[in-house]
């Protein structure tokens, strides 16, 4: 009887499905300021100098590329106010981490280049970008390869609480970052999403998994507003993780494994966000 509902999901789900690359997957903007690159897109926050979502396409082929990193870091020209600078990042200890990665635009140079803007960056922890993030990369370009074709989505959770900032330009300091993928392929279309601390991570990636709807409520983005109305609700409020292959997690310390999720809530008193775990899925 199980298998009734899947086959539900299954006839509506390719009902809505035409061809892949023509379908607009851009969210909605928070700042206006849209910027298009040739391989990626994102919206700029200026209020906290940098993207507050970063698009891109990842398929197979592009992630079989074999162009180097070209670490040509540099303000973004088409920042109409003027991106924040690599100056920014110095001295105060916090890495100049990639939304979209470098290793995501190795087919192709002008990619490669294009995601060394500074528009790109955002100061992360160290132990947090070379580790559970870096993690997180890696596993959505095997997701790449096996579903052959992926929209990506990813930013910094940006709030008006945040009050932290390092360089002249003032570059706010998150506290979370997140990450939006879609297939949307048959013949198993399907959605996932991820939210983690800007600390080192030390749980298995998939205890961070999230509904896409959560990651909506906690930015203020409409994710892939151009889907079907009922198709939408279907991908963005389920969370369903047992669709998705998850490689083994190889961090020093990591702790078993468990239900919990990293809370999202802030002291009234202080503004201060949570650094426990909880076990409610909307993470407060």
């Amino acid at each position: 009887m199980k298998k009734i509902p899947y086959l539900i999901t299954f006839l509506l789900l390719s009902a809505h499905i035409a061809c892949p690359q023509s379908f607009n997957y851009l969210p909605s903007s928070n700042n206006n300021q849209i910027i298009e690159h040739s391989y990626l897109t994102l919206s700029y926050s200026e209020q906290h100098e940098q993207a507050e979502w970063v698009a891109y396409e990842l398929t197979k082929e592009r992630v079989g590329g074999t162009h180097s990193r070209s670490n040509d870091f540099r303000v973004d020209p088409m920042i109409s106010s003027g991106s924040a600078a690599l100056s920014d990042y110095k001295g105060f200890g916090y890495d100049r981490g990639h939304l979209a990665p470098a290793a995501d635009m190795k087919f192709n140079a002008t990619a490669m280049t294009e995601c060394f803007f500074m528009s790109n960056m955002s100061p992360q922890d160290p132990s947090f970008n070379r580790g559970i993030w870096k993690k997180l990369e890696g596993q959505v370009r095997e997701w790449a390869i096996q579903n052959e074709h992926l929209y990506v989505v990813t930013g910094p959770v940006l709030d008006t609480s945040l009050t932290a900032s390092i360089g002249r330009n003032k570059v706010t300091i998150p506290d979370f970052y997140y990450k939006v993928i879609l297939d949307y392929t048959t013949p198993e279309v399907k959605g996932i999403a991820f939210v983690l601390p800007n600390e080192k991570g030390v749980n298995q990636l998939s205890t961070y998994a999230v509904t896409i709807d959560l990651v909506e409520s906690l930015t203020g983005i409409d994710f892939f507003p151009e889907l079907p109305d009922d198709l939408e609700h279907l991908l963005e409020s389920r969370k369903d993780i047992s669709r998705w292959s998850f490689m083994p997690l190889s961090i020093s310390n990591t702790r078993r494994a468990s239900n919990s999720t990293q809370c999202f809530g802030k002291a009234k008193s202080t503004g201060v966000r949570c650094l426990n775990r909880t076990k409610n899925e909307n993470g407060y």
